[in-house]
C-alpha cells in the first residue's frame, strides 16, 4: 500500500515508511492506571485540592504542636493572670490579643488560647481519625460478608446494622462516659477518655458504612470476574479478600473521608457536653463549652469554633471531589 506525494499535479507516490519517516519522532502511546486516572480528575478540581492541602496542614499542626505552640512561647495549661482584669475577670484590652498571644487569652485564668487551639487539633482528629478507622473495618468486613453469602448470614447481620441506626448514640455516650471511673482496662487520665470516645463513636458508626459495602458487594458478586473465580476453585474468604476488597477501596476511601469530619463534630459535641476529655487538656468543644459563659468575650467563642468549621469544611470538599475523581462515569 502506498500513499500519493502532497505535491499538486505530481504523480509520484511514496512509501509509508517514508511518510513516517517525515513525521519526525513518534511517541508510543502509553496507557494509565486507575489511579493516574482519577489523580488528573483530581487536579482538575482546584476547590478539591484546596480541601486537601488544608487537610494535609491541620495534620501537621497536630504532629507538630508542642513545636508550633513551643515557638511562641505559650503553654495551653499556663495561667497568665497578670493579663486579665480583676474587676471583669475578662482579658486587659478586650481580648488580650498581641505578639505573644496570636489569639489572645482566655477569661479568668488568662491561658493562652492559639496554643488551646493548636493542642485540641491534636485530640480532635486523633478521635476522629481512629473511630473512622474503627467504624471502616468493622463495617466493612461485616457489610462484604453479609453482600456476598447472603441468606441467613445477610439477615443477622442486616437486622443488627437496623439495631445499631436505631440506638441512641449520643445518650448511651453520655450514660457511659459518666459512668466510667479515673482509671480502667489499665488506663487512667486521658488516654481512657480518648479510648472510650474512640469506642463510643467508631463502633456505633460501623452500619453507616456496612450498608453502603452491602450494597457494592450486591453486586459486584454477579460480575464476571467473581463467576471466574468460583469456577477455578476459588473459596468465599479468597474471593472476598482478593477478588471484591480491591473493588470497595473507591467507596471505602469516600466514605471515610466525609465520616471524619462528622466525627469531629460528634467528638466535639461530647467535650462540650462535659463527658469528652477533661480539663485541662485542651479540646475545641471543651473551649466552646466554656465561652458560652462569657458571650461579652467574642474571641474566645470565635477561634475554636472557626478550627472546628474549616477542619470540617475542608474533609468535606476534599471527599467530595474525591468521590468525583474516583467515579468511573465520570469524565
Amino acid at each position: 500500500m502506498t500513499a500519493p506525494l502532497d505535491v499538486p499535479g505530481s504523480d509520484f507516490e511514496a512509501t509509508p515508511e517514508a511518510v513516517l519517516a517525515g513525521q519526525g519522532d513518534i511517541k508510543a502511546i502509553q496507557g494509565r492506571s486507575l489511579g493516574q486516572i482519577a489523580w488528573m480528575r483530581l487536579k482538575r478540581d482546584k476547590v478539591a485540592l484546596a480541601g486537601g492541602l488544608v487537610v494535609i496542614f491541620l495534620i501537621l499542626v497536630a504532629i507538630f504542636a508542642p513545636l508550633i505552640a513551643g515557638a511562641f512561647g505559650q503553654d495551653p495549661t499556663q495561667f497568665n493572670s497578670d493579663l486579665i482584669d480583676p474587676t471583669t475577670l475578662v482579658p486587659k484590652g478586650g481580648t488580650g490579643i498581641g505578639a505573644d498571644h496570636l489569639f489572645g487569652v482566655e477569661p479568668v485564668n488568662g491561658r493562652d488560647i492559639f496554643s488551646r487551639v493548636v493542642y485540641g487539633a491534636r485530640i480532635s482528629l486523633l478521635i476522629a481519625f481512629l473511630a473512622t478507622l474503627l467504624s471502616v473495618v468493622i463495617g466493612t468486613l461485616l457489610g462484604v460478608t453479609a453482600g456476598y453469602f447472603g441468606g441467613i448470614v445477610d439477615s443477622i447481620i442486616s437486622k443488627a446494622m437496623d439495631v445499631f441506626l436505631a440506638f441512641p448514640i449520643l445518650v448511651f455516650a453520655i450514660a457511659l462516659a459518666g459512668v466510667v471511673p479515673d482509671s480502667a482496662f489499665g488506663l487512667t487520665g486521658d488516654t481512657l477518655r480518648v479510648s472510650l470516645l474512640i469506642f463510643i463513636i467508631g463502633f456505633f458508626s460501623w452500619p453507616y458504612i456496612g450498608r453502603i459495602i452491602r450494597g457494592q458487594t450486591l453486586s459486584l458478586r454477579e460480575r464476571e470476574f467473581v463467576d471466574a473465580a468460583r469456577s477455578l476453585g476459588a473459596r468465599g474468604p479468597y474471593i472476598i479478600f482478593r477478588e471484591m476488597l480491591p473493588n470497595l477501596i473507591a467507596p471505602i476511601l469516600i466514605y471515610a473521608t466525609l465520616l471524619i469530619p462528622t466525627n469531629v463534630i460528634f467528638e466535639a459535641s461530647l467535650s462540650f457536653l462535659g463527658v469528652g476529655v477533661r480539663p485541662p487538656t485542651p479540646t475545641w468543644g471543651g473551649m466552646l463549652a466554656d465561652a458560652v459563659r462569657f458571650y461579652t468575650v467574642p474571641h474566645f467563642l470565635f477561634f475554636p469554633g472557626m478550627a472546628i468549621f474549616i477542619t470540617v469544611l475542608a474533609f468535606n470538599l476534599f471527599g467530595d471531589g474525591l468521590r468525583d475523581a474516583l467515579d468511573p462515569k465520570a469524565r
